[in-house]
Parts: structure tokens; C-alpha cells; sequence
């Protein structure tokens, strides 16, 4: 896979990372308050999911990416101007596979994480997207469809194979 530097924070702009929806063995989400003590939310209810799925050892890892990407999903739900009442537009998703974990958070907003032309936004988020794309194996985004604005921002992790 040659991946050149100057690409590597572009995240993949495709629907979902190469896995088969039907395949999930277990998924958990929870709504996150626009608010930043849900990063610390967001720690707890990752640490009880792995936990019960048995994937207790690789939390800290995955909670450091959960961290950043809930971290940047709520720097967007939480303009200045937003009205606080709006509900929970922050979900935070982890699906497993036999093989893989993905978690997937999304945000209100449009834009894409890597939105360097953006001024300050690359300064503040580039160096954690730069600790996702290192902790995690892959990466990526979509925009929501239909009626739904904003986007997901997915992060999947390699698991060993029971076998």
C-alpha cells in the first residue's frame, strides 16, 4: 500500500470502510450531549461496551481515537450561535466484526476533518486526526444522506482472528 506522506491525513471519502453491514455481530450507540464532558461520556460508555464485548485491552487505543473524533464532532455541533436546545446532534457508534472494530461518530456539520484550508481548524484538529490515522488502521468519512445534514466520521480497527 504506498501511502506518501502528504496524503495521509486525507481521509477516504467513500460510505463505509470494506465491511459487510449484515456481518456486524454486535453494535452499541449512545447519544452524546453538546456539551464537552461527553468526551469523558464517550470514554465510559466505550470502556463498558469493550468490556462486554471482551475486547477490554485494546481500550486504549480505541477510546484515544473515540476521544478525537467525538472531541472535533462536538468543536462543529457546538458553534457559538447554536441554539444548546437542539437534541444530541452527536452519536458516537461502535460496531464489531469477527475481525474488526469500527467507530463511527457523527457531527452536524458538512465539512470535511480534514479541512485544512480552514485557517485555524488544521492547527487545532490536524494533530488529532494525525493520532487517529496512527492508532487506527484505517479512516474515513462520509456525508449523511437524505434529510440528515451532516457527516460520520469512521475509524476501524483490526482484531485478531479467534483462530
Amino acid at each position: 500500500m504506498g501511502m506518501n506522506g502528504s496524503t495521509m491525513l486525507e481521509p477516504l471519502r467513500q460510505g463505509l470502510p470494506p465491511i459487510d453491514p449484515a456481518a456486524v455481530s454486535s453494535s452499541a450507540s449512545c447519544a452524546l450531549p453538546p456539551r464537552f464532558e461527553a468526551v469523558r461520556g464517550a470514554r465510559h460508555f466505550t470502556r463498558s461496551t469493550l468490556t462486554g464485548w471482551g475486547l477490554a485491552e485494546r481500550f486504549d487505543d480505541v477510546a484515544l481515537v473515540v476521544s478525537e473524533l467525538v472531541t472535533n464532532a462536538l468543536r462543529h455541533a457546538l458553534p457559538a450561535d447554536a441554539p444548546r436546545s437542539e437534541d444530541a446532534p452527536v452519536r458516537l457508534h461502535l460496531m464489531r466484526w469477527t475481525s474488526r472494530l469500527v467507530c463511527a461518530v457523527r457531527d452536524p456539520s458538512q465539512q470535511s476533518p480534514s479541512a485544512g484550508a480552514a485557517g485555524d481548524f488544521a492547527a487545532e484538529s490536524g494533530r488529532g486526526l494525525f493520532l487517529v490515522d496512527s492508532f487506527a488502521d484505517s479512516w474515513g468519512w462520509h456525508p449523511l444522506a437524505g434529510t440528515l445534514r451532516g457527516k460520520v466520521v469512521w475509524a476501524l480497527f483490526r482484531l485478531q482472528a479467534a483462530d
